[in-house]
């Protein structure tokens, strides 16, 4: 069932567990989502990147939402990282329940001035928006941002943020990465605790695939309420049709797209129960 991503986190900051964000890319990918959620009884986040949202338009996108509202849980669709006011406005007008107004990139007074806009934009449409203090390294999806320019979030230039722009959400940077994380992660706890005394809005943290679960389970204790979950989901698809690829089979295409869907699941229901969001729904 099609809910505001706003109800979802503010559901999971009270009861304390986090709500799964899967960047998706097609059908596949979008029914290995429903049928982990509805097979854990979960809630989750489809999520759309700019880019993918270039390629298949807003008929994309009705896919997603058709397929969260026909879910048996609650689910909701998020445009991520997106730094462009036409492709917000468009996500938007396709009927998403959230997007990410991205100004990461920039200095912190413009970071701000786009966002505070495109917080507007989207309320006055009856969706929710996420924004990012800090900025996140690593690469994934076209975008690339290199560790001297990854910035750590100030929990009290968050709490002046929050307050000037009025977002419902907000995504910090502790020393996680996009993509793989190449050595230990090491996430600055310290510093998310006092973003967490700063605000009361739900936390997010972006570059979840590769965590370990004791650093996931402490930031959900410190307000993180929703994890982006990107690489290795994507990982697992490309993996399948590459072993299909060195094979003979003849099997059918449909055949394939479900067991490429049902390799897909398995990742996301693993997710989903670390997260702490199974039966939640």
């Amino acid at each position: 069932m099609l809910t505001s991503t706003k109800e979802l986190l503010e559901k999971a900051q009270k009861q304390a567990y986090a709500v799964g964000a899967f960047n998706l890319y097609n059908l596949e990918g979008v029914k290995a989502v429903v049928n982990a959620a509805e097979a854990d009884n979960s809630p989750a986040i489809i999520q759309i990147l700019p880019n993918i949202l270039e390629y298949g338009g807003t008929p994309l996108v009705k896919l997603f939402i058709e397929a969260a509202d026909s879910a048996k849980v609650p689910m909701s669709v998020h445009l991520d990282h997106c730094d462009s006011r036409t492709h917000i406005e468009t996500a938007l007008d396709a009927g998403v329940q959230s997007v990410l107004a991205d100004g990461s990139k920039f200095p912190f007074q413009e970071n701000l001035a786009f966002t505070r806009e495109m917080t507007a934009l989207a309320h006055a449409q009856g969706a929710t928006v996420e924004a990012e203090i800090g900025r996140i390294s690593g690469t994934e999806d076209g975008m690339t941002v290199a560790a001297k320019e990854a910035k750590m979030t100030d929990p009290y230039q968050a709490k002046q943020f929050v307050a000037e722009s009025r977002v419902d959400f907000l995504a910090v940077t502790i020393g996680n990465v996009h993509g793989r994380y190449h050595s230990e992660p090491r996430l600055d706890f310290k510093r998310l605790a006092k973003v967490r005394q700063q605000l009361d809005i739900p936390l997010v943290l972006h570059g979840a695939s590769g965590l370990p679960a004791l650093m996931i389970q402490r930031s959900i204790e410190l307000g993180v309420c929703k994890f982006n979950v990107n690489t290795e989901v994507r990982q697992k698809y490309l993996q399948f049709w590459r072993e299909y690829g060195k094979t003979d089979s003849k099997r059918d295409l449909l055949d394939c797209q479900k067991a490429s869907t049902g390799a897909m699941q398995e990742i996301i229901a693993q997710k989903i129960r670390l997260f702490g969001s199974a039966g939640k729904a």
